[in-house]
């Protein structure tokens, strides 16, 4: 096991990079930069500390914005001079009010489908924005348990070729979202069920 006086940073003028992701999703959230204090201060308070770069100082993740990041876990790569911070954040990791730095997206599978859904609804639940449909089906009673009934029937009669309409996928995605929906209205998150799937292999 590493120990801070194990970690490289004299390769990089005393700064190691930190590449921070959500113990609950796995969705990388930032890359920060730690020097040997940022990295004693992160272990002594169990919060995410940084050297910021552009201020030339100590920086606490979320002492101002409230945004702050709970250290889980902490691993060297092989080399000992880059870290990985898994962490429950309190808020968005990035300073545009996103969950994540890295929103502006290369290709349409840079983000796995099912985590991206888990942030869509959780910001309909925060936002309550008006005409939409996830919103309706966290606020209404019984309707989002309503449409999973109806959603797996349908799934169920076009796999038995009871009915020629949309494709079996497409049924399956309807489940599969009003589910989540259904979940996260119950207080069960995405990664909840994963683990328990993980449980069960």
């Amino acid at each position: 096991m590493a120990t801070v006086e194990d970690v490289d940073f004299a390769k990089q003028d005393g700064l190691v990079p930190c590449v921070t992701q959500d113990a609950r999703t796995g969705r990388v959230l930032m890359l920060g930069y730690m020097d040997e204090q940022a990295l004693e201060q992160t272990l002594a308070t169990g919060e995410m500390h940084y050297w910021s770069r552009s201020r030339q100082e100590l920086w606490h993740k979320g002492e101002t914005s409230g945004n702050t990041q709970r250290l889980v876990g902490l691993a060297a790569d092989c080399d000992r001079d880059t870290l990985l911070a898994i962490v429950d954040p309190a808020g968005p990791a990035c300073h545009t009010g996103e969950t994540s730095c890295f929103f502006d997206e290369v290709a349409d599978e840079a983000i796995p489908i099912l985590p991206r859904l888990q942030e869509v609804v959780d910001h309909r639940r925060q936002a309550q924005p008006e005409g939409s449909w996830t919103s309706r089906l966290l606020r209404e009673e019984d309707l989002a348990e309503a449409k999973v009934e109806e959603e797996a029937a349908e799934v169920v009669a076009r796999a038995r070729g009871e009915d020629d309409g949309d494709p079996l996928a497409h049924e399956i995605a309807d489940l599969w979202y009003h589910s989540l929906v259904l979940a996260n209205k119950h207080g069960v998150d995405l990664a909840d069920v994963l683990a328990e799937l993980a449980d069960r292999r």
